[in-house]
């Protein structure tokens, strides 16, 4: 058997359980402003610092990456990640919550998104965006079990102790699962899935670009600002959609269906538009993604009855999810594998910034305006935006062989 296909189990179930222990934040999010008395504001400050953090830090990780590889990167970094939730059982007052949250969760993180997708990129020619989209369907499945667990433990114990267990887990399932994670084939003495078959149609297609050579190329500064955008849409609603609809007067178990409804539909847009991408190309992805994201955004503002909460997640989540799943394929088209996980850090730097700036923008306007109407409306431009640059963005020049 190709140990490939073990990376990419190993890889999976590292992204459910990384991934989905990071998604429940907006689950978190009203009990503790209610027993803290935090501002929405405020609170979704914490999570934003985690993004910048992870941001800043996989530029770090991806470059670890290409040395050590990710079983190390990934073991100190699950370790790291449950740390942080044990922590936060015990935060009471803000600074904790930035410390806590913002920096040891963040860069706990950092060692899940940009080592995984560049590890399964390394070990796949053929397929590999079909093999990216069903890592990246972790996330999705992680984002779907996660947030119900933890409202079902909030309502059993307190978010405190629900924050313990949560740790406990991510701890050490994380560095359990890690050990079967290899780098590349060459470790093993094997070739890379497709390699032969595939050699003849790579030579001449993508220059095997450094961090410096890819910088200096338009196609960089373009992806960078699709994944802005991406995050920034994305995230927004992850973090806000929950209490959105408790203020909509929905149950709490309710709120946490419709974000679970979020991680599902992400599931399946990463798996089939995972397929898909490996028929029509990245590119052509993220333009069918955006514009949903852009219609779903739109619609958000007056929808007000559960059917339409639940099929808005559902759209939504199915386009978020296939943009993250192309981000690793589309560098990989761009730019090659020499350093593929250095640049994938620094563009994904662009994803982290708008995951992290689109949360807090919508707590601010929340709390001026007592409303997500504003918030929902950039979140519809940032898509657009994310669809021109899309459109404009075409492949970089051939050079030798990868």
């Amino acid at each position: 058997m190709f140990y490939g296909y073990i990376v990419v189990v190993a890889a999976f179930f590292t992204m459910v359980l990384m991934r989905g222990v990071f998604s429940t934040f907006g689950i978190f999010f009203k009990p503790m402003l209610t027993d803290l008395g935090w501002t929405r504001a405020v609170t979704s400050g914490a999570f934003a610092v985690s993004w910048i953090i992870q941001g800043l830090l996989s530029i770090a990780v991806g470059r670890v990456n290409d040395g050590l590889g990710p079983r190390i990167v990934i073991s100190v970094c699950g370790f790291i990640l449950g740390l942080g939730f044990l922590l936060m059982s015990q935060t009471s007052a803000l600074w904790q919550l930035y410390l806590f949250y913002g920096v040891i969760i963040g860069t706990g993180v950092s060692g899940s998104f940009v080592p995984i997708t560049s590890t399964v990129a390394r070990w796949f020619v053929k397929k590999r965006s079909t093999m990216t989209g069903i890592v990246l369907a972790g996330t999705g499945i992680g984002g779907l079990i996660a947030p119900l667990l933890a409202n079902w433990l909030i309502s059993i114990y307190d978010w405190h102790v629900s924050y313990a267990i949560l740790g406990s887990i991510a701890l050490v399932a994380v560095i359990l699962v890690a050990q079967l994670l290899r780098r590349d084939p060459a470790q093993m003495g094997l070739k890379p899935y497709g390699e032969v078959k595939e050699e003849i149609e790579l030579k001449g297609s993508t220059k095997a670009y450094s961090l410096r050579e890819a910088a200096s190329v338009r196609q960089f500064w373009l992806a960078l600002s699709m994944f802005l955008c991406l995050g920034f849409s994305m995230f927004t609603i992850m973090v806000h959609i929950a209490p959105h609809a408790t203020d909509l007067r929905f149950s709490a178990a309710t709120s946490a269906s419709i974000l679970a409804t979020v991680g599902g539909g992400g599931v399946i847009g990463r798996l089939v538009l995972g397929s898909v991408a490996d028929k029509i190309g990245n590119r052509q992805v993220f333009i069918i993604c955006f514009a949903l994201m852009a219609a779903a955004s739109f619609w958000l503002i007056p929808a007000a009855e559960t059917w339409a909460l639940y099929l808005l997640a559902a759209v939504l989540g199915f386009a978020a999810g296939g943009g993250a799943m192309s981000e690793s394929p589309l560098v990989a088209e761009l730019f090659g594998l020499r350093s593929h996980g250095l640049i994938l850090g620094v563009t994904s730097f662009g994803y982290c910034i708008g995951a992290a700036t689109g949360p807090l923008l919508a707590g601010y306007i929340f709390d001026v305006t007592s409303s997500y109407n504003l918030a929902f409306l950039a979140c519809a431009a940032a898509s657009i935006v994310g669809l021109v640059l899309s459109a404009i963005l075409r492949p970089t020049k051939t050079s030798k062989s990868m």
